[in-house]
């Protein structure tokens, strides 16, 4: 109890602190400064707003504790009435303000860059990570996201053997953080003349989108070349320097874009990937440094982690790592994946609190 209301009075610190910054001058000129801080002030505003409360609650128990010694019956009976309606309301205010304290992840209310490819099985494979595609845009376009393809080179028996594309919204990175790992699907190909189920896998790989005040790359650390782009394509390909290849030097990361259809789109999707797997990187070497592998995390969010079974014969999807399993795959499909998000984030707020013991 007493800890709760230490880390509420931190808070409060904090967002009093960060409102007298947004008055001044030097603030207001910096748009950098200004988004950060703004959106600080807001993600902090739920738990100020709960903790006036609940020192407003404090203090009427308080008083009707004290009334409930007086030796007039009435004055007794309204401490008495007080106490019914107080503590209660106080036990769930409680409640509601440990979710709120719950450690958020900074890149929660990010964009996201998604990766998806074509694994085991082939054709089917490459198919089964085309249909992973569709699900995410249709959940997307319920959620009033933007997506952009950013490179793609398509399967000639449909799908893609890789695909790359952002989605732009608010919190997407909250919603599509645990997506990242192998997919399976047990079905019968269509080209399969046997009807034999056929289990064929999908990677997918899911980062924030590092806005420039999250990173700052040094221009010095990379390495950019152009080179003739290759493989099918528009009309561009193989006739000019267009596609574009950089290097991260202090991590080795690199990355290749070809699809855009000039020198200069191409760098620009290019930077935005290195960009992002840099931030990713930087914050997992730092999450290792804090000790912070994190008993809280649902899964490695590694590529080779089996994640998730999609069994078309019976309907059914199962998520591994929460053990849950849902007879809707036709609804999952089309982009109704809320009730398997709203699993991992339910799991992933249990184990927070249980590490947070307050």
């Amino acid at each position: 109890m007493d800890a709760i209301r230490e880390k509420l009075a931190e808070i409060e610190k904090e967002y009093d602190e960060i409102t007298a910054q947004l008055m001044s001058s030097d603030i207001v000129s910096d748009l950098r400064k200004l988004t950060t801080l703004s959106k600080r002030q807001a993600q902090l505003k739920g738990a100020v707003d709960a903790w006036h409360s609940l020192q407003s609650l404090d203090e009427r128990i308080e008083q009707a504790q004290e009334m409930k010694h007086e030796s007039d019956p009435e004055m007794k009976e309204m401490a008495l009435m007080e106490l019914e309606e107080c503590e209660p309301e106080r036990e769930s205010l409680l409640e509601k303000i440990q979710h709120l304290l719950i450690p958020r992840d900074p890149a929660d209310d990010h964009d996201v860059i998604m990766e998806i490819r074509g694994g085991a099985g082939g054709d089917e494979g490459n198919i089964f990570a085309g249909d992973l595609y569709r699900m995410y845009t249709k959940y997307a376009e319920a959620k009033g996201w933007r997506v952009q393809v950013m490179e793609a080179n398509p399967s000639e028996a449909g799908g893609f053997a890789q695909i790359i594309f952002s989605i732009k919204g608010t919190d997407v990175y909250k919603d599509l953080k645990f997506e990242s790992g192998v997919h399976r699907v047990q079905r019968v190909p269509k080209t399969e003349a046997q009807g034999r189920i056929h289990t064929s896998t999908a990677t997918v790989l899911c980062q924030p989108e590092a806005e420039e005040a999250d990173i700052e790359i040094d221009p010095k650390d990379l390495t950019i070349e152009t080179h003739r782009a290759s493989g099918a394509g528009g009309q561009h390909i193989n006739k000019t320097d267009s596609a574009v290849r950089i290097v991260h030097l202090p991590t080795g990361i690199s990355v290749n874009c070809q699809e855009g259809r000039s020198q200069i789109e191409n760098r620009e999707t290019a930077m935005r990937l290195i960009r992002a797997r840099v931030y990713e990187e930087y914050r997992r070497i730092k999450e290792e440094e804090e000790g912070k592998i994190r008993r809280a995390k649902i899964g490695t969010g590694d590529r080779s982690e089996k994640i998730r079974t999609y069994n078309y014969p019976q309907n059914r999807v199962t998520d591994h790592r929460i053990g849950l399993t849902i007879t809707q795959l036709d609804r999952i499909m089309e982009g109704r994946l809320e009730g398997v998000i709203e699993g991992l984030q339910a799991e992933e707020e249990k184990r927070k609190l249980e590490e947070m013991k307050l």
